[in-house]
């Protein structure tokens, strides 16, 4: 592992896969990962809960994205789709599929594997550094990193998962499960744009408090996403 000499990742890319992923909002989206992904050649379909889109079958996809919303897991009398989402994850995670969780899909996995999903101590909205571990998914990724924030939740690390990023205000920021399964409580697709509709839409969110950046903040260096996307990338490269 590269700690403090950040290389980019040199890794062949495989074949292209049929990706699929699930999105509860209409302001969060693939973001980066688009990107990536059309570079590949893969095949890219998309579920909107939000919208009463079906599930697909668990042999029409090989990767699975789950992305991020300003609801909670538990919330399912507000929102009843989330019932039939966590037995479509947790399927879709017995059936060998490659799983990345973003933010509240982090929350969604941790779940289904048993783990608990509730409040943390401080919410985190914008740029803070996370501390990365020595695995497999995080080769070439530099030890120390800041990355995008938009968390109240947090949850406790599975039986069986392996942390791999942490903070100051939230213990596990990250972790693998079988080597296949990804949960991210953090954001590292998320570019300008798609901060800046998140800003958009949660503004509710910006309050004073120890964790939470102004909008100004998290929008004033354009460098930063650069960097992040560049991080998200060897992450998920090195998932193959």
């Amino acid at each position: 592992m590269n700690f403090g000499n950040h290389q980019p990742s040199t890794i062949n890319h495989p074949p292209p896969v049929l990706l699929h992923w699930l999105q509860h909002v209409p302001f969060e989206d693939l973001g980066f990962i688009s990107r990536w992904a059309e570079e590949r050649g893969d095949t890219v379909t998309c579920t909107r809960l939000y919208a009463g889109d079906s599930l697909p079958d668990q042999d029409s996809f090989e990767w699975l994205v789950v992305m991020g919303g300003p609801m909670n897991i538990y919330e399912h009398d507000k929102y009843p789709w989330l019932v039939k989402e966590k037995a479509f994850l947790k399927d879709a995670i017995d059936n060998g599929k490659t799983v990345i969780g973003i933010c509240l899909g982090a929350q969604l996995i941790a779940d289904v594997l048993g783990a608990k999903v509730y409040p943390g101590e401080h919410k985190e909205i914008g740029w803070f550094p996370v501390e990365f571990s020595e695995t497999a998914v995080t080769k070439n990724l530099p030890q120390r990193a800041d990355v995008f924030h938009w968390h109240g939740d947090t949850f406790d690390l599975p039986e069986g998962a392996v942390r791999f990023a942490s903070s100051e205000a939230c213990l596990n920021q990250g972790f693998v499960f079988g080597g296949r399964v990804l949960a991210l409580q953090f954001h590292m697709e998320t570019t300008r744009e798609s901060a800046r509709s998140l800003i958009e839409n949660c503004a509710n969110e910006l309050v004073d408090a120890p964790y939470i950046q102004t909008a100004e903040e998290m929008l004033a260096d354009t460098s930063c996403f650069d960097a992040l996307n560049a991080h998200i990338r060897c992450l998920l490269d090195n998932l193959f």
